[in-house]
C-alpha cells in the first residue's frame, strides 16, 4: 500500500508504508529545492566536531574525538564497521553518504559557551560543513544549537544532560540521543529508596549553569517525592578546582546525603574533597552518611578512584552491557584505541552514524530532509537497545542505567558495574512537561539555511 502526505514542514512524502524502525522516504519538490547551507557540490562532505579538547571536562572530549574518527572510518567502509553491522537501519553501505566521501574538522569549545561558538561558526563558514556533533557541556550544546539554528545546520547534540536541551531551549535542526536529568532522577530515586531509606536529609552541591541546575531541580524532586528532604542547595563555579570550603558547611547542616551534581574532573575534586573531610565514615541522625553522583562517566570514575565504591550514579551506556550493538563497538574502539570507550564516546558514534543514516534514508544532506527523515525513527543495534527520536522535541528515549561504583575493580577500567537497567517507560514524560519548559516549548521550524 502507498501513501502520500504533506509534513508539518510542507515536505511531500510519497512510498511505501513503512515497518517500524524505517522512515518513509523524503521527496522535495521542486519549489522546495533551494540550495540550503553548505550543499556539498564535489566528492567529499564535511562533518564538524566540536569537542572540549581543553578545560575541566577535556577528558570526555578527546574521547568523543576518538569515537567520531571510528565512525567516520565506519562510515567510509574503513576498519571491520563497528556497529554498523548490528544497526537496524541498513541504508548506509560502507562507501560514504550519498556516494561521497566523509571529512572532518575539530574544534577546541574549551567547554566555554563563547568558545564553542566561535569554534562552530568557523566550521560552517570557513570549513563548509554540513553537521556539527559533539560537546561535554550543556551550556556548550545550548549555545551551539542556536548557532545550528540560525544557520541552518544540524545539530546532533553530544554530551549534554540538561533538560533545557531538548526542553525550554530545544531546536528544530537539534537533536540528543544522550539522556537527560529527568531521567537520571527517575532512575535513580527508586534504587536510592531502597537501598538508603526513604527519611533522608540531603545536601547538594551543583554546577552553577544549565545543566547543575536541571540536575538539582530533578533529583530534588524525585527524592522528595519518595520522602526525603532538601536540606540545602549550593552553587558552586564551573571552573573550581578546590571544593573544600564547600564541603566544610554539609558536616554541621543536619544532612545525611550529599548530592554532587558535578561532573567531569569538578566530581573527581568535589568527591576527592568530601572523602577527604571524612564524610562516608560518619553517622548523622542515626544513619551511615552516603555520596550520590547523578551523572557518572567511566572516566569520572577512573580518575575518583576509590573514593567511588559503593556511590550510586546513572549511565546513558556502558561498555559491559552484552547486547550486540555495545560489543561491535566496544571491540571495534578497543582494536583502535587499547581501551573501552566512555559512554559520552558512544553517543557521539551513535549521533554520528544517525545522522548519516538519516541523509542515507532522505537522499538529501538538506537539514529539514534529514531532520524529517530523524523524527520519530525507532532503531535498534547501536548500543542502548530499543530507542526512539520523538518528534516532538528530538530527544532520544531509551531504557537507562543505574550504577555503582563497584567494590573490587580488576582495572582501571572496571571502576563502575550496572545494578539496575530501568525500562524505558520509567523515564519518559509529556512534551510539555514543566521540567522542560511546559505548554511553551516548541521546536520552531527547521530553517535548510542559504
Amino acid at each position: 500500500m502507498s501513501k502520500t502526505t504533506m509534513t508539518r514542514r510542507g515536505v511531500l512524502k510519497t512510498g511505501a508504508v513503512a515497518d517500524a524502525g524505517v522512515a518513509l522516504p523524503t521527496i522535495f519538490t521542486a519549489s522546495s529545492a533551494a540550495a540550503y547551507t553548505n550543499e556539498p557540490t564535489g566528492s567529499t562532505v564535511k562533518f564538524g566536531f566540536n569537542v572540549p579538547q581543553t578545560g575541566p571536562y577535556a577528558d570526555e572530549g578527546m574521547d568523543e574525538l576518538r569515537a567520531q574518527e571510528l565512525a567516520i572510518e565506519h562510515i567510509n567502509g574503513m576498519g571491520d564497521g563497528g556497529a554498523l553491522n548490528t544497526f537496524s537501519s541498513k541504508a548506509l553501505g560502507g562507501d560514504g553518504v550519498l556516494g561521497k566521501k566523509v571529512e572532518f574538522v575539530t574544534g577546541d569549545t574549551q567547554t566555554k559557551s563563547d568558545a564553542a561558538r566561535a569554534s562552530a561558526k568557523s566550521m560552517i563558514e570557513k570549513d563548509g560543513v554540513v553537521m556539527i556533533n559533539g560537546g561535554s557541556s550543556s551550556g556548550v550544546a545550548v549555545a551551539v544549537q542556536g548557532l545550528c539554528q540560525e544557520a541552518g545546520i544540524i545539530f546532533m547534540a553530544g554530551l549534554t544532560h540538561s533538560n533545557d536541551t531538548t526542553g525550554k531551549d530545544r531546536k528544530a535542526n537539534g537533536f540528543r540521543h544522550f539522556f537527560n536529568a529527568y531521567m537520571s532522577a527517575a532512575a535513580l530515586a527508586p534504587v536510592l529508596a531502597k537501598e538508603y531509606g526513604k527519611d533522608r536529609r540531603a545536601y547538594h552541591l551543583t554546577a552553577d549553569y544549565t545543566w547543575g541546575w536541571t540536575q538539582q531541580e530533578s533529583i530534588a524532586a524525585a527524592t522528595e517525592a519518595m520522602g526525603w528532604e532538601t536540606v540545602n542547595n549550593v552553587l558552586t563555579p564551573l571552573a573550581a578546582t578546590d571544593f573544600s570550603s564547600y564541603i566544610a558547611p554539609v558536616l554541621n547542616s543536619g544532612a545525611d546525603v550529599l548530592v554532587l551534581n558535578h561532573y567531569g574532573g569538578n566530581m573527581v575534586n568535589s568527591l576527592t574533597n568530601a572523602i577527604q573531610f571524612g564524610l562516608r565514615d560518619k553517622m548523622v541522625n542515626g544513619k551511615q552518611f552516603e555520596i550520590v553522583v547523578p551523572l557518572y562517566s567511566e572516566l569520572m570514575a577512573a580518575g575518583a578512584g576509590e573514593n567511588i565504591k559503593g556511590v550510586y550514579g546513572s549511565m546513558n551506556w556502558n561498555w559491559q552491557l552484552q547486547d550486540e550493538g555495545t560489543k561491535a563497538f566496544v571491540q571495534s574502539f578497543g582494536k583502535k584505541y587499547g581501551r573501552p570507550p566512555s559512554n559520552s564516546a558512544q553517543t557521539c558514534y551513535a549521533q554520528t552514524l544517525l545522522y548519516a543514516d538519516a541523509v542515507a534514508r532522505a537522499g538529501s544532506f538538506n537539514p529539514c530532509a534529514v531532520a524529517e527523515a530523524l523524527e520519530g525513527f525507532e532503531f535498534d543495534g547501536l548500543g542502548n537497545g530499543p530507542t526512539l527520536y520523538r518528534a516532538e522535541d528530538h530527544q532520544c528515549f531509551k531504557d537507562v542505567l543505574v550504577m555503582k561504583g563497584r567494590d573490587n575493580p580488576t582495572n582501571e577500567y572496571d571502576t563502575l558495574e550496572v545494578v539496575e537497567k530501568t525500562p524505558v517507560d520509567q523515564v519518559t514524560y509529556a512534551p510539555d512537561h514543566a521540567m522542560f519548559g511546559g505548554a511553551e516549548a516548541s521546536l520552531g521550524t527547521c530553517n535548510p539555511g542559504a
